[in-house]
């Protein structure tokens, strides 16, 4: 049985990855794994939107959606990111192929419950496997930007961590890998922070209840379990300047810190 995973990674933390990271991902490629990777991208649509002065909001988490700044999204998202991954990859010498959701309808979505307040974010409905698999197929390693099409054609914006977790659960991946700029999630023992290695979703609300996840880690966190859906039972969080972080989660384990549902 061959052996592929999806990885997850913010925009931002894939362009401040350093060279090692791609050539580790080249290594992994070519000893035969097959590495899946879906973006996401969200300061850079910010600074996108604000240059353009194109006004956009927040409800609960998620970014209002109108066709105006949907435009922005796809253009970020699928353009300038997804092509600044496949660029860095082929860089470090490795096959990649990079591609939306609307591409050959490959996460197909529809309106999630709120969408009156919020515009067209999208759930994903459906994952078409079979693009992927063909992709990695030829040997090429596909990097997916999460912007969803319905039957009528309406592009949605989708949450990166629910179209990673979609993606790996389509393809039958029972673990994932988040890329952050952390080591993990870091609990005190006798004073000193440490690596949970291992920690479950009810832990990980009572960590947040308590305090001891905070600030600029919850967001994290809580896109970690995002991804824990459907086929998928661990999320593995790790640093991407650590040395050989991908290799070590995908073959050995014992990197980070692993999520089980």
């Amino acid at each position: 049985m061959e052996q592929r995973f999806v990885m997850k990674c913010g925009g931002s933390t894939l362009a401040a990855l350093p060279a090692a990271f791609f050539e580790d991902l080249r290594r992994l490629q070519e000893s035969g794994v097959k590495p899946v990777i879906v973006h996401g991208g969200g300061p850079a649509i910010s600074r996108t939107l604000e240059k353009l002065g194109i006004e956009t909001e927040f409800v609960g988490g998620l970014r209002r959606t109108t066709e105006d700044v949907l435009d922005v999204v796809e253009m970020v998202l699928s353009g300038t990111i997804n092509k600044e991954i496949v660029r860095r990859i082929q860089g470090a010498g490795a096959r990649a192929l990079g591609l939306s959701g609307v591409d050959g309808k490959l996460i197909q979505a529809r309106p999630v419950s709120n969408a009156v307040e919020i515009g067209h974010v999208g759930e994903v409905t459906e994952v078409n496997a079979a693009v992927i698999e063909g992709v990695m197929a030829m040997g090429y390693i596909p990097v997916l930007a999460p912007v969803g099409i319905d039957d009528a054609g309406q592009r949605y914006n989708i949450n990166a961590d629910t179209a990673a977790g979609a993606v790996a659960s389509q393809l039958g991946v029972e673990r994932m890998i988040v890329v952050t700029d952390v080591p993990g999630i870091l609990r005190t023992v006798d004073g000193e922070k440490r690596v949970l290695p291992r920690v479950t979703a009810a832990e990980i609300d009572e960590m947040i209840a308590s305090g001891e996840i905070y600030g600029g880690m919850i967001p994290k966190v809580k896109a970690a379990l995002a991804c824990l859906h459907g086929n998928v039972r661990e999320v593995a969080i790790v640093s991407g300047t650590e040395p050989d972080v991908l290799s070590r989660a995908v073959l050995e384990g014992g990197v980070g810190t692993v999520i089980e549902a």
